[in-house]
């Protein structure tokens, strides 16, 4: 160790905040690139001759590869480490973002499958990433940090929403579709540097004091969960991923993060198109619209963490303290529905933020599975839980692409994503029961 490290040892740091920021722009990058064809999507489908069905279809694509990856992600990640699995999975993401933006010089016959497999490869290549978060923010963060160190990186996606929506809208307008993909492309190529040159391990970090690693160590912060010891001892195989998918409490989790993504995907690939073609907006007014519902979310994503983390301080139980803003947001998330009776502009965005607000408040989903994840196989566990919540990748963008198909209309994909909210609240209501962190049986 040099000298300059051994003094910046002894100084007081604030590192783990640096690695938070670091997580919240890339998380605010990887919902980006989820949301570029749902930005460009009336666009795009309109040069390139693709139907509701076509584009629904184009959506789902991204779900499948996500889902099918969750648990051999997790599985690399407890293998070889978050940074190291997570560098290789921000550059081909954003690789495939950057393919995307040259999909018609295809042929027109092959765009369709162009763009399933190009979706499908993002989905492939972004599945390491939450389950990566959740174990950066349990090595790095002490439990009574925790919930607001998650719902940062959590926020990141209203985030993306708030501030990509209008970049991406503009550049539609402005320059054509194509550009959103080549764009997002290359910040994603300049971010894999950042975070190969600034993340490491909590114990490796070259910038963290001694105090800062003893605080996060003593406060319940898993800081050698990447360690080489910590990697053999990774508990693998299809005999943890059974016992967790027997633990009640850990099946009320998942459960509920499927439902709780099902309002996520509205808003990801549906709602710009809700705003286009049923309230007859335009597409440049659309991508700035957009970002309102998404700056509640952001917000409401903030402040649902900083509120389970209060909680728990004013001496609240575990369970009570994450599950008290879970059902308060899901409560909230269900206004929605009643953007079906209101024909105000003003009122429906109104609505639709007030929604997203709640969805971000309650979405507490990776908090718990930071505290309730056996450490032996945490990776694992976040994979579960992520393949569980993107069931909702899959499912709701090819459900409402039915729904407006065949009757012409959002209303029932609406009530769908309201009684989605209601369901994720029955969840961690009547199933999780006490939440705490599981034991693995060896």
């Amino acid at each position: 160790m040099t000298s300059n490290t051994s003094s910046l040892r002894k100084q007081k740091s604030h590192v783990r905040y640096i690695i938070l920021v670091i997580v919240f722009i890339i998380t605010s990058v990887n919902y980006a690139d989820r949301a570029t064809l749902s930005i460009a999507g009336s666009s795009v489908a309109k040069e390139l001759g693709l139907d509701p069905g076509d584009m629904g279809l184009i959506f789902s694509a991204f779900g499948w590869a996500y889902l099918i990856m969750q648990i051999p992600g997790g599985w690399l990640l407890d293998k070889y480490g978050s940074k190291r699995v997570y560098t290789w999975s921000l550059f081909f993401w954003s690789f495939f973002t950057f393919l995307q933006g040259f999909v018609e010089l295809m042929p027109l016959a092959w765009t369709v499958i162009s763009l399933f497999f190009l979706r499908f490869m993002l989905g492939f290549s972004e599945a390491p990433s939450f389950p990566a978060n959740a174990r950066i923010v349990a090595a790095w963060f002490p439990t009574n940090e925790r919930a607001t160190a998650t719902a940062c990186f959590n926020a990141g996606q209203y985030f993306a929403l708030a501030l990509f929506s209008p970049l991406l809208g503009w550049l539609t307008f402005a320059w054509g579709w194509q550009h959103v993909f080549t764009v997002m492309g290359i910040i994603g190529f300049i971010l894999t540097f950042i975070w190969v040159r600034y993340v490491h391990n909590p114990s490796e970090h070259p910038m963290i004091s001694q105090q800062e690693l003893k605080y996060i160590t003593d406060g319940g912060a898993i800081i050698d969960m990447d360690t080489k010891s910590a990697a053999k001892k990774t508990s693998g195989g299809w005999t943890s991923v059974k016992q967790m998918l027997t633990n009640r409490m850990l099946m009320g989790v998942f459960l509920g993060q499927y439902f709780i993504n099902s309002i996520t995907w509205f808003f990801l690939t549906w709602f710009p198109i809700y705003l286009v073609q049923q309230r007859g907006m335009s597409i440049l007014n659309v991508g700035f619209i957009a970002s309102v519902p998404a700056i509640c979310g952001f917000v409401g994503g903030i402040l649902g963490g900083v509120c389970s983390d209060w909680l728990l301080k004013r001496g609240m139980s575990l369970t009570a303290a994450r599950k008290i803003p879970i059902v308060f947001g899901m409560l909230l998330a269900t206004s929605l529905i009643l953007c079906n009776y209101i024909e105000s502009h003003v009122v429906v965005v109104s609505l639709m933020a007030l929604a997203f607000f709640g969805k971000g408040f309650g979405a507490l989903g990776w908090t718990v599975i930071s505290d309730v994840a056996p450490k032996e196989a945490a990776g694992m566990c976040g994979g579960l839980f992520n393949a569980f919540g993107n069931v909702a990748s899959i499912v709701t963008p090819l459900v409402i692409g039915y729904m407006v198909k065949e009757m012409h209309s959002f209303n029932s994909a609406l009530i769908f994503v309201g009684a989605s909210a209601i369901a994720a609240m029955l969840c961690y209501l009547l199933v999780v029961g006490k939440i705490s962190r599981m034991e693995l049986k060896m």
